[in-house]
């Protein structure tokens, strides 16, 4: 059984005075635009910020939102890689296309169907979290703990980490 702790998808310094914690969904198209945003917010920050990831599945409205969280999940330490694919392939999240992308990601085994069930407990508690601390929608950012409320460009998201 895999750990589900809240902080498990870490990009970045884990000693790093500065916390982004990113409740996302694969299949959301701010998303996609603000994954590179904040992995170049973290590259440039000479170790001072970290990203944490938390799967936000908006299944009401992305119908592949829940099964890519899973296959994420199931990814392991292939987790990274496995996020860039499913956000390059957003469009096509079907169950082929998610075992295209662990391949891609350099995954070994399946992702998808029973092997990634032993995971949702991880997704599910991602999200019970995310409504427990005002998450309405994706991408909801906390920066140090307090909601970001700002805009999800580069400039910003500096400025917004720089006092910190």
């Amino acid at each position: 059984m895999t750990d589900f702790h809240p902080d498990r998808h870490r990009y970045g310094d884990a000693a790093a005075p500065v916390r982004i914690v990113e409740y996302g969904d694969f299949q959301c198209p701010g998303c996609k635009m603000l994954a590179p945003v904040l992995k170049q917010v973290v590259d440039e920050s000479g170790g001072r910020i970290q990203l944490v990831f938390r799967h936000f599945p908006v299944f009401e409205v992305h119908p592949f939102a829940l099964t890519a969280a899973l296959a994420a999940e199931a990814s392991g330490t292939r987790f990274w890689e496995m996020h860039d694919q499913l956000f390059a392939h957003q469009n096509n999240l079907d169950d082929d296309a998610l075992a295209e992308c662990a391949r891609r990601a350099g995954v070994e085994g399946a992702v998808t169907g029973l092997q990634a069930q032993p995971y949702k407990g991880g997704v599910s508690a991602d999200y019970t979290r995310g409504i427990d601390e005002g998450v309405r929608a994706t991408p909801g950012l906390f920066i140090n703990g307090s909601r970001y409320e700002g805009t999800f460009d580069l400039k910003a998201l500096r400025a917004a980490t720089a006092d910190r």
